[in-house]
């Protein structure tokens, strides 16, 4: 944003035309825009100025008006020294003022009121970041640019790093794709909803695919708009439509609909809001925080032959290069003989190219699970998108293009849209769509699909989801590209079959050579060409290793997790659905430590009654094989809202009425739920916890409600609670004369105990498990549980971190409830430990300041407290209230 004072900026003065004479200006020809530099700080400001004159040269007056004076070295902003500097600067063409933050804007502004009133109008003042501003400006003022187009590139100046790392919103509203889907006009009573986003990259293409298939079939005219950006509405039934939106997260999104079904479109909207767009939690497979958005031209070269790009997939793979450039198929020219024949070759493709794609959804299904296969049913709406059958159709039938002329035309305009988008993340989705064009044409050319013949590493300039889900991992031992990104959807593919990765490699890659021995590094992000017979034989044994240890792990993972001293650590599984507690069985799992029951009201358009959800978890319970679940009760709220619970709007949801503090305002929902259970319980092995709890009052009310749901017949059922609740850890002692069991949420844990929304990009690194303060509640809990006889664990984040498991251990806790694939893994993490190193590691974490303090001690004592040698024999009985002592916090 630029703030400008006393009138418009006039254009730079003719060639030739004079300038104020100021001291080291240039004696002849115009002189460019000049730039102040504002900051708190005078070092700051002449660092700024002196890498701005780096790349512009002396020709631009770059005048830095930091700190205050006198004395020098004070700390902040001065209104007559930015005043001085402006005339310093001055130019006939105008001056640009950077200012840094806070006071700084008020100088800037106070210096204006000082500059001479027939100069105030060439002067603006500029919100755009200090250092990238002064060197984006500095360059446009040394090309002679005006005013105004100085201020433009100073405001722009982050895009490029934008770019680089994946991050920040745009400033401006985002420049929709070209000529995107036909937007009707409304008829009608309309209705509308606005939706905060809060899905970790925003509204892309599973999100919005869910959006068009909330409504499909409804009678109704359905438009949306970024609420936030006040952009124009476009068509939800238009998957490129609803992309061009841009919704990021903490954005709005607004639905608006009329017709017939307009009001039941609203509902299935707030529905699908209430399940966070299906998204389940932390499905974003785990990807480096750096986004190959853009491919460079050429990657970076290391000395030994080492391309470097972006990690996508973890792994290492050695092989021969082999390629898959995809030729653009050629199209014949001329006009289209018979125009309905054309509409009707196009219409078979597009059939059969969704019969492809829904066999290559199933056959992912199963092969690497339901999200994977939700990226290629994203992609099969693009065959029924408007904003691409649409104009082809109209090309076919009023321009007489052939149906492979107009499908191609058509598809590559909606790519290119794509591309233009800023959100780096919405730009990778181009690859998708241009796979699925591809598909299309080979069907209207009669053109087979390349085929990788030898095995090796595949090289490709990129590849699209539907290529990558069609991989055959004994065929394809690593993939290399020259663009792409970590979070592309090929990647997550790529991760999901294992494959190692790497993206973003540049031109250089494609011009290696088929057939050239390789090494590729999923982890570290580079591909070694001809790599030495001795880094070869390193990179095979360190891929032995890992793979000799996790096939260790998955041998062991039926087995019980004991500690070198023969402490029993039961490794459970997190789970949300039925079908997820299977594959927790399969995995190992010594059975479920949080059911999250809301998938199943987040799901239903009403009330869940008794028999649905006994039905549910008795399912679910069958699955474990007589292993215990322990379900968790609603834990809905504001912040979660369910549409047919009566609810009211809160400024803070995550403080306001959520979990057990619901369940006890709405008691008709907590008791259908509680006779649920004790249905379930009478047949299956069953724990109970609730969420969100802060004091003894609430378990003994929830109790009553489950004695009463449990009527005169005895049930075996332990009763827990979430310590999520600084105040819970804290009146550990008194909560522990309550229930069987605590099982510690370290996600909220960590965010009420630091005060930092985990879901806030800002602050949410604050929000730190590791701190000492949140571990000196877990271990004030364990504590005052194990005093009790009670048992404690923890089904937060912090339970599936490797590094984490011996601290947890020390501080008394006996339970980690994991993500399902981290079963194994955790299991030899426990396997390795010693419980009285760990109490030593525990005491000593205590004592450090921060958790990066506590991190850099885990790395310092790695390998020294799982050295203890093996003694007394394993405990094989279930866990009882007696441990080892946790540390004194």
């Amino acid at each position: 944003m630029v703030t400008e004072r006393g009138g418009a900026a006039p254009d730079p003065p003719p060639e030739g035309a004079a300038a104020d004479p100021q001291p080291g200006a240039p004696t002849s020809g115009p002189r460019p825009v000049g730039l102040v530099l504002v900051s708190h700080s005078a070092r700051l400001a002449d660092g700024a100025a002196e890498l701005a004159r780096a790349m512009a040269g002396e020709d631009v007056c770059i005048v830095p008006a930091g700190g205050m004076e006198p004395p020098e070295t004070d700390l902040g902003t001065d209104a007559t020294r930015v005043a001085s500097a402006i005339e310093a600067a001055w130019s006939e063409a105008g001056v640009l003022v950077l200012m840094d933050l806070g006071s700084a804007l008020l100088s800037g502004e106070m210096a204006l009121e000082l500059v001479p009133d027939e100069r105030r109008g060439r002067v603006l003042l500029s919100a755009a970041p200090l250092v990238e501003g002064a060197v984006a400006a500095a360059v446009a003022a040394r090309l002679g640019e005006p005013l105004a187009r100085v201020a433009e590139e100073a405001e722009g100046s982050l895009a490029a790093k934008r770019a680089q790392v994946g991050g920040g919103p745009a400033a401006a509203a985002p420049e929709a794709p070209a000529e995107a889907a036909p937007v009707p006009e409304l008829t009608g009573a309309a209705a509308e909803i606005t939706i905060r986003v809060d899905l970790p990259l925003g509204l892309h293409a599973r999100p919005a695919a869910r959006v068009i298939r909330a409504t499909a079939g409804m009678s109704a005219q359905v438009l949306a708009g970024n609420g936030t950006t006040g952009s124009a509405l476009v068509s939800a039934r238009s998957l490129n439509a609803l992309a061009s939106l841009q919704v990021r997260r903490g954005q709005e999104l607004l639905v608006r609909a009329s017709g017939p079904d307009a009001e039941a479109v609203i509902v299935a909207m707030r529905a699908l809001a209430a399940r966070r767009f299906d998204e389940p939690a932390g499905a974003q497979p785990a990807a480096p925080a750096v986004a190959a958005a853009r491919a460079p031209a050429s990657a970076t070269l290391a000395p030994a032959g080492e391309l470097r790009g972006v990690p996508a997939s973890p792994g290492i793979a050695t092989g021969a290069l082999r390629f898959l450039e995809e030729t653009e198929p050629v199209i014949p020219q001329g006009e289209a003989a018979d125009p309905a024949a054309e509409l009707a070759a196009l219409d078979v493709a597009v059939v059969a190219t969704r019969l492809d794609l829904e066999q290559l959804r199933d056959a992912t299904r199963v092969r690497s699970g339901s999200y994977e296969a939700e990226i290629v049913d994203a992609d099969l709406l693009f065959l029924e998108d408007p904003a691409l059958l649409e104009p082809a159709r109209e090309a076919i039938s009023r321009h007489r293009r052939t149906a492979a002329q107009a499908w191609s035309e058509e598809a590559k305009r909606l790519r290119e849209s794509w591309e233009r988008l800023d959100d780096p993340n919405m730009r990778l989705r181009a690859a998708d769509l241009a796979g699925v064009s591809r598909q299309v044409l080979r069907r209207l050319l009669g053109a087979t699909a390349p085929v990788l013949r030898h095995s090796g590493i595949l090289v490709a300039r990129d590849l699209a989801p539907t290529d990558t889900a069609a991989l055959d991992p004994g065929r394809v031992v690593g993939i290399a590209t020259a663009g792409g990104g970590p979070t592309s959807h090929s990647a997550i593919l790529a991760r999901s079959l294992g494959i190692p990765a790497v993206v973003g490699l540049g031109d250089a890659v494609l011009a290696a050579g088929d057939g050239r021995n390789a090494l590729l590094d999923g982890q570290r992000g580079t591909l070694v060409l001809d790599p030495s017979p001795e880094l070869v034989r390193h990179a095979r044994a360190e891929a032995r290793s890992q793979a000799r240890r996790e096939a260790r792990a998955r041998e062991a993972a039926h087995r019980p997790a004991v500690t070198r001293d023969g402490v029993v650590v039961e490794v459970a599984a997190n789970i949300g659905t039925v079908e997820e507690a299977a594959r927790a069985a399969e995995a190992g799992a010594d059975g479920v430590g949080l059911l999250r029951t809301e998938f199943l009201f987040l799901a239903a358009t009403s009330m869940p009654d008794e028999a649905a959800q006994e039905h549910a978890y008795s399912e679910i319970a069958r699955s474990l094989g007589g292993h215990p679940l322990t379900l968790r009760t609603l834990d809905v709220g504001a912040d979660k809202p369910l549409p047919y619970l009566r609810s009211v709007h809160e400024e803070n949801p995550a403080l306001g009425l959520r979990g057990i503090r619901l369940g006890l305002a709405q008691p008709e929902v907590l008791l259908t739920q509680l006779r649920a259970v004790v249905a379930t319980a009478r047949h299956f092995p069953l724990r109970v916890m609730f969420p969100m709890v802060a004091s003894a009052a609430e378990i003994e009310a929830a109790r009553a409600l489950l004695a009463e749901a449990a009527g005169p017949a005895p049930v075996d059922l332990e009763v827990g609670v979430m310590v999520e609740v600084p105040s819970a850890a804290l009146t550990a002692a008194r909560l522990a004369e309550h229930v069987d069991f605590f099982s510690i949420g370290t996600n909220d844990l960590s965010q009420y105990t630091i005060a930092a929304d985990r879901g806030n990009a800002e602050v949410a690194t604050l929000a730190d498990a590791l701190h000492p303060a949140t571990l000196r509640l877990i271990g004030m809990a364990a504590e005052a549980a194990g005093e009790r006889g009670r048992w404690v664990g923890v089904c937060g984040e912090l339970a599936g971190n490797e590094d984490a498991v011996p601290l947890l251990i020390g501080l008394g806790v006996r339970e980690l409830s994991v993500a399902v694939p981290s079963v194994a893994r955790i299991k030899e993490a426990v396997r390795a430990v010693d419980t009285r190193a760990c109490a030593r590691l525990a005491r000593r974490a205590l004592e450090l300041p921060d958790g990066a303090a506590v991190r850099a001690l885990i790395s310092e004592t790695s390998g020294r407290a799982t050295i203890s040698p093996r003694h007394g024999s394993p405990v094989t009985a279930r866990r009882t209230g007696s441990r080892s002592p946790a540390p004194s916090s």
